[in-house]
């Protein structure tokens, strides 16, 4: 009987933690249908602002921007995004790992010269697992990416680019391709590279509007005012802006999808456990009353011998 009563506390625990997985699979499913309208907008103007920049830069020689000069890197800044919370997979685990990557790489610099800035409180406890100090704290704004936000960071590093106080910036988050696949992508941020937009890919996988692989029609021309240069100029810091705005919107996506994906797998194991236990209940309840009458028919034996 202490059997089939530790049986049954186990089928009500299962039970109950379903009940909370099925409700964070809903909420997450919820949150992923919005944040996904807004990253599937979102993506090809930030492909077609890169594709206006190439128009530009390859009839602009004589532009000297220094967010598109490459040079020596003697001081780097990585901002890694991840998430406050967990029950979502190998979601954060990959960010670490690849931040853990990508900052060995770069420790010949010294760990003086390698700024760390960690979008979301699970990457953040990473970085200080590896002894650096985070430039700040954005746990708060892990979860809700916005644009003010992202340009405010995206000034900062910026500022710091013109000065000379750093000479690289490069981005670890997950891009988002469908509610099943999320990949890692590290990719740099400053200097503005020329394949910078997921291959021209929008969450679907299907191939975007924004730049092809190979760049814009040397053949098309078009009539700039005031100037290339002007233009240019103003663009690359709303380029800057956008990109980081849109790295902190897929990561909040893809993290949504690896939760419900996570939840879904964790509803469907109670399920599993819950019908395991409920058979093994049942043998073990079967098994008892069996016993119970074998004791009866035992004892009537005894008495009508007796």
């Amino acid at each position: 009987m202490a059997q089939l009563k530790e049986i049954k506390t186990r089928i009500q625990s299962v039970r109950s933690t379903q009940k909370i997985t099925s409700a964070m699979m809903m909420i997450s499913s919820a949150r992923l249908m919005k944040t996904q309208r807004l990253i599937q907008n979102l993506y090809p103007y930030e492909q077609n602002l890169y594709r206006i920049l190439q128009l530009l830069a390859d009839r602009e020689e004589s532009i000297d921007s220094p967010f598109l000069q490459t040079r020596t890197v003697k001081r780097v800044a990585i901002v890694a995004f991840s998430s406050n919370t967990g029950l979502a997979g190998r979601f954060n685990d990959d960010i670490t790992e690849r931040l853990r990557k990508v900052v060995g790489n770069y420790l010949p610099l010294g760990k003086e010269n390698i700024l760390l800035y960690p979008i979301g409180e699970k990457v953040a406890k990473a970085v200080r697992t590896m002894r650096f100090k985070p430039q700040g704290d954005y746990s708060e704004i892990s979860g809700n990416p916005s644009y003010q936000n992202a340009q405010q960071i995206a000034e900062e590093l910026m500022g710091m680019y013109l000065k000379g106080e750093i000479d690289r910036v490069e981005l670890i988050y997950h891009h988002f391709r469908s509610k099943g696949s999320q990949v890692v992508v590290n990719e740099p941020f400053l200097p503005i590279g020329p394949d910078t937009t997921h291959d021209g890919k929008t969450p679907s996988g299907e191939p975007g509007a924004g730049k092809t692989a190979g760049g814009s029609n040397p053949d098309t021309h078009y009539i700039v005012e005031p100037d290339r240069k002007t233009i240019l100029i103003q663009l690359l810091p709303k380029i800057l802006k956008i990109k980081l705005f849109t790295a902190h919107l897929d990561s909040v996506t893809s993290e949504h999808a690896a939760r419900m994906s996570a939840m879904r797998i964790a509803t469907d194991n109670a399920d599993d456990l819950t019908e395991a236990l409920t058979l093994e209940y049942n043998k073990l309840r079967q098994q008892s009353i069996t016993n119970e009458l074998l004791d009866l028919i035992g004892g009537s034996f005894d008495s009508a011998g007796g």
